[in-house]
This record gives structure tokens, C-alpha cells and sequence, in this order.
């Protein structure tokens, strides 16, 4: 009876704390995946630049918890861009990534929309992601309430 009750205890301040961290604005950084890869690890999207069909994988690379701060500027198109500047697990992801899949994509996923695809073409180790356009005005507000701006102190 006493184990049952300690582990009711602890399953409550672990929910608890789950629900304090919950977070406004999600962010998700997939990897182009192996076209033969199974539905339990790929998934199927349709490329933007290309239009064709790609794999991705389905468990993102680099996720909302991984940005530190953002800088968003008004993009040509109407929509909005941003600068994501990422602690120091994002930043070697980023690098690993971009040394290991040269030459594939990476899809960008906010608030649970595609926004953009970034082709891999050079190392990236400053742990700086950048979205040409395709934000919100919604997404930049959302932003605004996990994320710091580029520039401030931290929170």
C-alpha cells in the first residue's frame, strides 16, 4: 500500500511538471528519410521546391526545447521569417546533421505546418537555422512567449 501511494505521489508532481513546461509555439526539424524505410520510421511528404514526394523521417531531429532565441524580420511575400538561434545540444545536432546528410533536406515544421525545406549544402556549426518566409504574424506572437529575442538578456 506504502508503494502504491509513493508512486501516486510521484505521478503527480511528474504531471504537474509536464504541464508547467508546456510550450505556445512548436518547432520540429526533420531529416529527408530513406524512400524504403517502413511507416513505422518514415512518412511521406510533398516537397515544395520540387513538388515530388519525399520520406522523412518520422521523429524530428531538432524540436522546440533545442531554441533559445529568435530574431523575425517582415519577408518579401507578406509572411514573416526568423533567425533561430539554438542551445548548445541544437547546435551540435545541426552540425552532425549537416556533416552526415550533405546533399539532402531537412523540412521545417511550426505549429505544426510545413514552412519551409533547407537543402543541406555546407557544414553548419553556429547553431543558426534560418526560415526565409512562410511565418505568421500568429506563429511570430507565439514565438514571443517561448523564445527570446536575439539580442536580450537571457529570461
Amino acid at each position: 500500500m506504502k508503494t502504491l501511494c509513493a508512486f501516486a505521489f510521484c505521478l503527480f508532481f511528474a504531471a504537474t511538471e509536464g504541464a508547467a513546461k508546456q510550450r505556445h509555439c512548436t518547432f520540429r526539424l526533420h531529416a529527408q528519410a530513406n524512400p524504403r524505410d517502413t511507416e513505422v520510421f518514415a512518412t511521406s511528404v510533398r516537397a515544395q521546391v520540387s513538388g515530388k514526394n519525399v520520406a522523412i523521417e518520422k521523429m524530428p531531429w531538432i524540436s522546440e526545447r533545442d531554441v533559445i532565441a529568435f530574431s523575425a524580420y517582415r519577408a518579401a511575400n507578406g509572411t514573416y521569417g526568423a533567425l533561430l538561434q539554438l542551445d548548445e545540444h541544437g547546435r551540435v545536432v545541426l552540425d552532425t546533421l549537416s556533416v552526415e546528410r550533405r546533399g539532402s533536406l531537412l523540412f521545417v515544421f511550426i505549429n505544426g505546418r510545413p514552412i519551409t525545406e533547407l537543402e543541406i549544402d555546407k557544414r553548419v556549426s553556429d547553431g543558426k537555422i534560418y526560415i526565409p518566409s512562410g511565418l505568421t504574424s500568429a506563429d511570430i506572437e507565439l514565438m514571443k512567449k517561448d523564445w527570446r529575442m536575439i539580442g536580450q538578456r537571457k529570461r
